[in-house]
């Protein structure tokens, strides 16, 4: 089969188009012949050894995937490493039916993208209605969808981030109430200033260094703020516990890997509420674009650059 292989850690570079055996499906595994496959900012840092989850070497990128299994069901499933390729293995318990008239991106970006969002709004900021929250990189995976879930559960105020005029669009099309330029110098009081002069009850970040600094300046008492990404690669500033006390703030952190650890099937019921909202026209996928294997590279390039939006996949018949 064609896959992407990585034999050395770094940037966009090291993924290489090559020929590799058909993996098997061992017990309790799924063989999966792949559609698409997701392409996840965490695949970038999956590339250069700088993810929650140290990598090993020779392999193949990739966390997710959709297509047939041999016995003609069509799933979403949960790879870990080995999505980029035409042929994948599956857990079988990180498998789900994809319902009739659910398209290929909309199952991939439910699955880690929506999936991310419906956990951060509910389990990490528990948003209540009427509360005012604010979507960082609105117009990317996670947040074009969490922009349009917290308008579905009744949110008083959602505030969207983008880097660009586009962007920012798109996050207005899709529900948001106002979008605030990420590079404003002083992000807090465009936060403030965005939510009518108050502070904010809760915050979506995923972009570390300044923005995560701001953020937590802008949030009312018992505000939330919940962390689960650094694009920017730098750190934000270290935190006091005593600081948090006095401003009554929460800071969470959100790693979706962990959501299979809780009682029940968490990600079963948000998967069957996402789709169910996608099913009733409430819920869309943004496609960001469909990527080749031989264009892989590209596709890391630009979600490093900041130039995509949406939900990005990979094609790996070209």
């Amino acid at each position: 089969m064609r896959a992407i292989q990585i034999t050395e850690f770094g940037g966009p570079e090291v993924l290489t188009v090559t020929e590799l055996p058909d993996p098997v499906a061992g017990p309790g595994h799924l063989l999966v012949d792949v559609s698409r496959a997701g392409i996840n900012y965490a695949d970038t840092h999956q590339a250069e050894n700088s993810y929650l989850s140290e990598s090993t070497l020779p392999m193949v990128p990739g966390g997710e995937v959709v297509g047939t299994t041999p016995d003609g069901r069509r799933v979403v499933a949960l790879v870990g490493t080995g999505g980029y390729a035409e042929k994948a293995v599956a857990p079988e318990a990180l498998a789900w039916d994809v319902p009739d008239g659910v398209d290929d991106v909309t199952a991939l970006g439910m699955i880690v993208q929506g999936a991310s969002a419906w956990v951060l709004l509910r389990r990490s900021v528990h948003l209540a209605p009427g509360e005012s929250v604010v979507v960082h990189a609105a117009a990317g995976g996670v947040g074009t969808l969490a922009v349009q879930l917290a308008k579905a559960w009744g949110a008083g105020r959602v505030i969207a981030t983008a880097s660009s005029k586009d962007k920012r669009d798109l996050a207005l099309e899709l529900g948001a109430d106002v979008a605030v330029d990420a590079n404003e110098p002083d992000l807090k009081d465009a936060l403030i200033e965005a939510n009518g002069g108050r502070r904010v009850d809760t915050v979506l970040e995923m972009t570390g260094g300044t923005v995560t600094d701001q953020s937590l300046k802008a949030l009312a008492p018992f505000g939330r703020l919940a962390f689960y990404g650094m694009a920017s690669r730098t750190e934000p500033s270290p935190v006091r516990p005593a600081s948090l006390m006095s401003h009554s703030t929460t800071i969470a952190g959100m790693w979706l890997a962990h959501v299979f650890q809780l009682p029940g099937d968490v990600m079963r019921a948000a998967l069957d509420e996402l789709f169910g909202l996608a099913a009733s026209g409430r819920l869309r996928v943004v496609g960001g674009g469909e990527y080749g294997l031989s264009e892989v590279r590209r596709a890391h390039e630009d979600l490093r650059a900041r130039r995509t939006t949406g939900k990005l996949v990979l094609d790996p018949s070209r």
